[in-house]
């Protein structure tokens, strides 16, 4: 009883703080168009997370991670990409020419979804070998990120308006390649630095 009553807590705590930064995001965006296309995954994500709670509850681990992304974009969605200004700070002080809030973003799109494709490939069984997960992870956040990169270049063929702030390329001409490699890199970190870890959260999981 007091471990359901802690999940549900829990529960209410992370729907809380998501929708607080949601709609402080909202609050006069840089451009509307542009935040409702940034911050759609996050909503989707959290209706689909909603529906499957009950039934398929991740890890502790997993909530976190997707919570910490949500806020990326809603931040990016906010400001865009191109204009978060603690970045343009970080950028003055580095003597960098662009802001490049929007890799933290690809580091986090290939950085979450490793922890969450290992969960599902883990407790479904998909893959019995640890090294061929950990392979299969990897690829997916890789093949996820191309796509998403793909989906960035539908919308800028539809959206003239929002194009420029939505790819957030910023004059860079291997924008895309580097947001991959960003993906690529934070799903390598994520496998590295937090499978032991979210091993012990699948395993609390279960009990």
């Amino acid at each position: 009883m007091t471990n359901a009553l802690d999940k549900s807590l829990a529960a209410l705590v992370w729907t809380a703080l998501f929708f607080i930064v949601l709609i402080w995001s909202a609050i006069n965006p840089k451009d509307y168009p542009t935040w409702l296309l940034e911050v759609a995954p996050a909503v989707i994500g959290f209706f689909a997370l909603a529906v499957t709670r009950k039934k398929f509850p991740l890890t502790a681990l997993s909530y976190f991670l997707i919570l910490i992304h949500c806020w990326i974009l809603f931040v990016g969605g906010h400001y865009t990409y191109a204009e978060v200004p603690l970045f343009d700070t970080i950028g003055d002080v580095l003597d960098h020419s662009r802001n490049n809030f929007d890799k933290v973003g690809h580091f986090a799109q290939g950085f979450v979804p490793a922890i969450i494709c290992r969960e599902l490939i883990i407790r479904l069984k998909i893959i019995e070998s640890p090294t061929y997960t950990h392979f299969f992870t990897i690829c997916f956040c890789l093949a996820f990120s191309a796509f998403y990169e793909l989906l960035e270049w539908w919308v800028a063929l539809l959206s003239d308006d929002a194009a420029e702030a939505f790819l957030g390329t910023q004059g860079y001409i291997w924008d895309t390649q580097s947001d991959m490699a960003w993906a690529l890199a934070g799903a390598c970190c994520a496998l590295l630095l937090l499978s032991n870890f979210h091993n012990k959260q699948l395993q609390t999981l279960k009990s």
